[in-house]
C-alpha cells in the first residue's frame, strides 16, 4: 500500500515536496482551504489531492509546510481533528520557527495524543528536473526519529535524522537561515547605500576583483530575493526571537524590517530590485 502524506499547504515549497513524493509513488494530500486559485493550480500540477483536515490527518505523515507566521496557527486549526482521529499521523513541523516557537506547536499537537517531530527544510523546492530525487533540498529531523527518517526517505525525500531533542532541527534552520538570508539582505542594503552616493559602480568593480565569489553569489542569490521578501519578513522576526535576550538579536529585527521595505518595493517601483540588478551584473 502506497504511504499517504499530508502537506498543509501547496505553496513554493509545499507543492515542490509534493510533487517529488507523488512521482515516487506516495499518496499526497494538501488543504486548500482559504487558499488562493493559483494554489489550486499548483497542487495539481504536483498530483495532489484537495482533503479537508479530517482526511489530513488520516494520512501516515503530517507535514507543516506554510509561512512561519501560520506554524502554530495550523497545528491550532487541526487540533480537534487530531484530537478526534481514531489512528494519528507523525506530525513533523517542517517551518522556519525558531526553538521556542517549534515548542509551543508540539505542546499543541502532543496534547492531542499525536506524535510530533521537528523539522527543517535547507535548499531550495525540488524540482521535476531533479528526476526521483530532492537531492539539493534535505529534511532535518530531530526528536523520537524512529522509523519516520526511513520511512520519509523511502518516498524520496532526502532526510538527515539528528541526534537530538524536538528544537534542534529548527535551532539549525535559524543558524542556516540567518546566515545565507542575512548576508542577502546585508549584501543589499550595502550596495544600494553605494549606490545612492553614486559610488555603485566602484563598489560593483571592487567586488567582482577582490571578491569574486562574494560577488557571483549576491548576483545569483538577490534578484531571486525580491518576490520572497514578504515571506522573509517573520523568519527574521523568529531568528530574533532565537537569539532572545542577547545583543545581537537586534540585527535580526533590522534585516526583518529590510526585508519588509524590499517587499513594499517589489509590490510598487521596484527601484531597489532594479538598482541592485544592475549593481550585481556589474552594469551600473
Amino acid at each position: 500500500m502506497a504511504i499517504t502524506i499530508a502537506i498543509t499547504a501547496p505553496g513554493n515549497m509545499g507543492s515542490g515536496v509534493g510533487a517529488l513524493l507523488a512521482r515516487n509513488g506516495a499518496r499526497v494530500l494538501t488543504s486548500l482551504q482559504g487558499r488562493s486559485a493559483s494554489s489550486a493550480a499548483r497542487a495539481q500540477t504536483a498530483g495532489m489531492i484537495a482533503a479537508g483536515d479530517e482526511e489530513l490527518v488520516a494520512a501516515d505523515f503530517l507535514l507543516s509546510i506554510l509561512p512561519p507566521k501560520e506554524a502554530l496557527p495550523i497545528a491550532e486549526r487541526l487540533a480537534p481533528a487530531l484530537r478526534a482521529a481514531p489512528r494519528k499521523p507523525v506530525y513533523i513541523d517542517c517551518n522556519a520557527v525558531s526553538p521556542e516557537t517549534v515548542l509551543a506547536i508540539e505542546r499543541v499537537v502532543k496534547d492531542t495524543g499525536t506524535p510530533f517531530l521537528d523539522g527543517s527544510i535547507i535548499g531550495p523546492p525540488p524540482k521535476a528536473e531533479d528526476a526521483n530525487t530532492g537531492a539539493a533540498t534535505t529534511f532535518y529531523l530531530s526528536g523520537n526519529v524512529e522509523d519516520a527518517a526511513s520511512r520519509l526517505a523511502s518516498a524520496g525525500l532526502d532526510v538527515m535524522a539528528l541526534d537530538a531533542p524536538v528544537g534542534a532541527a529548527s535551532a539549525l534552520k535559524m543558524s542556516y537561515g540567518g546566515i545565507t538570508k542575512g548576508l542577502a539582505a546585508l549584501g543589499s542594503v550595502m550596495c544600494l547605500a553605494a549606490d545612492r552616493y553614486g559610488v555603485g559602480q566602484v563598489l560593483s568593480d571592487e567586488l567582482a576583483a577582490s571578491q569574486p565569489q562574494l560577488f557571483a553569489w549576491l548576483g545569483r542569490t538577490v534578484p531571486g530575493m525580491f518576490p520572497k521578501a514578504y515571506r522573509w519578513v517573520a523568519e527574521m522576526d523568529e531568528i530574533s526571537a532565537y537569539l532572545g535576550e542577547r545583543p545581537e538579536s537586534g540585527v535580526y529585527s533590522g534585516i526583518a524590517r529590510a526585508y519588509e521595505h524590499f517587499a513594499a518595493d517589489w509590490a510598487g517601483e521596484q527601484s531597489d530590485a532594479e538598482a541592485l540588478a544592475r549593481m550585481l551584473r556589474g552594469n551600473v
